[in-house]
């Protein structure tokens, strides 16, 4: 007999559509606020001086670059056209803020879902249908990054500010040797078949490993497409493994274009698992509450709450060690980086490593307090405001200074996605039985307990 399913009640429907249009209203507003309508500013002499400007903030690390500037550029024009160039970019900038904060929730799942079945895990086979749910969400924001780039590459916005014109061309003022080095890998053309390819990719795996579960329901008893899956999941893993780290350089890293860290991956991977993990907390506890999930008890939201926590910690070490090595090093290519968000977002940037290390170990450090729902919920609205604001010093900085804020545009966009990331999970979830019918570890998963 079927579990009964998920029902995605009217009232759901109601506050998904409704956060999805105020999210769009502010967003609109966001894009035509005074600081960010005029598109006149990224003419090309705004460029110059934008580009100036990027020189002049790394101290003359790259005085081979600098060069490269018209000398007539005062250090006022400097100042004025960063300011102005980056009151363009903040919309767009704080659109990807919280497109990459949500895609980190969809690839997350979709990487732990993938795990279960390479690890034949039996434990968590009981949700294995919320992590489908979850991980079908990652085209949504894929599609956001697809539309970022290609607005991007027409100069409708420079957040990644190695997109301007004549940025790798010698005979243009704005021209950059460094960033000219890399062309190969950073041009528009190849951006946007690498978004493309992570859409093909990710999406791609979310719907097969959706449509083999929801086939294997439809067999006769006792079978099972567990290895079919297993092998699935073996494959994504394997260019998730690529993939997730070039990713990150592709929509964050190369924002500094002048920057790299070769841990850069993997702590951009760390961030978005934790972020997905206890987005897969509260959507467990949200169902258990709810009568939904009656084959999962504490010992599953027990090895959850393990998995937020240990990753917590993975993520402070990885924050660590990139921080440490870069800042010990004192090399003027790197310490720019740390030292703009030691300027302005100095705050912020202290705030975050509080809300994401401090906050879990404190909340989440004892066995007990992992099987209590409050304890987790409070961790986790901690551990999602300091991934957020982790997204939000990676990006700003580096393509808007301090134009910076948390207004129409940030707000917008949050709200935007969080209404769709609501109506597509629990409409995925209501479509299916939450209980899958043949998978061979169902039976494991209903007598799991530590």
């Amino acid at each position: 007999m079927l579990i009964k399913m998920f029902v995605f009640t009217s009232k759901a429907k109601i506050l998904a559509i409704s956060l999805t249009v105020i999210g769009s209203v502010m967003l609109v507003i966001g894009f035509n606020s005074p600081s960010s309508s005029s598109h006149d500013t990224l003419d090309s002499h705004h460029e110059e001086a934008s580009h100036s400007e990027v020189a002049h903030h790394e101290e003359g690390s790259h005085s081979e670059v600098a060069h490269h500037e018209d000398a007539s550029h005062s250090e006022d024009s400097h100042h004025e056209g960063h300011h102005d160039h980056g009151a363009v970019n903040r919309p767009w900038s704080a659109f990807l803020v919280n497109t990459i904060f949500f895609l980190g929730i969809g690839v997350g799942t979709l990487f732990f879902l993938a795990i279960q079945y390479a690890a034949q895990a039996g434990w968590s086979a009981g949700i294995l249908r919320v992590m489908e749910a979850v991980a079908l969400f990652v085209s949504i924001p894929l599609l956001g990054l697809l539309f970022l780039a290609i607005t991007g590459s027409m100069h409708l916005h420079h957040i990644w500010h190695w997109m301007q014109e004549g940025i790798m061309d010698p005979s243009s003022p704005n021209y950059d040797s460094l960033i000219a080095g890399k062309e190969g890998y950073l041009n528009a053309p190849f951006f946007i078949i690498r978004t493309v390819a992570y859409l093909i990719i990710w999406g791609g795996a979310a719907y097969l490993l959706r449509r083999n579960s929801l086939k294997e329901d439809r067999l006769p008893s006792g079978q099972s497409l567990f290895f079919t899956q297993r092998k699935l999941a073996a494959v994504f893993i394997v260019l998730y493994a690529v993939t997730s780290s070039t990713s990150a350089w592709d929509y964050i890293m190369s924002i500094d274009a002048h920057w790299f860290s070769t841990l850069f991956g993997w702590y951009t991977f760390a961030g978005m698992f934790v972020t997905a993990l206890t987005v897969l907390n509260l959507l467990v506890i949200y169902l258990r509450i709810g009568g939904y999930l009656p084959w999962v008890n504490e010992n599953h939201q027990h090895d959850l709450g393990k998995f937020m926590f240990a990753f917590s910690v993975f993520w402070t070490y990885l924050w660590f060690s990139q921080y440490m090595l870069i800042w010990y090093s004192n090399i003027p290519e790197e310490t720019p980086y740390y030292l703009a968000r030691f300027g302005e977002y100095k705050v912020l940037f202290i705030s975050m490593v509080a809300l994401n290390f401090l906050m879990p170990v404190l909340v989440l450090m004892s066995r007990d307090a992992k099987r209590i729902v409050g304890f987790i919920s409070l961790a986790a609205v901690f551990v999602l405001a300091g991934h957020w604001l982790d997204h939000y010093i990676m990006i700003m900085p580096g393509s808007v200074g301090y134009n910076y804020g948390f207004a129409w545009a940030e707000i917008g966009g949050f709200l935007f996605y969080a209404g769709i990331f609501i109506y597509v999970v629990l409409h995925n979830l209501s479509s299916a039985p939450l209980l899958m019918k043949n998978n061979a570890m169902i039976h494991e998963s209903k007598l799991f307990h530590q």
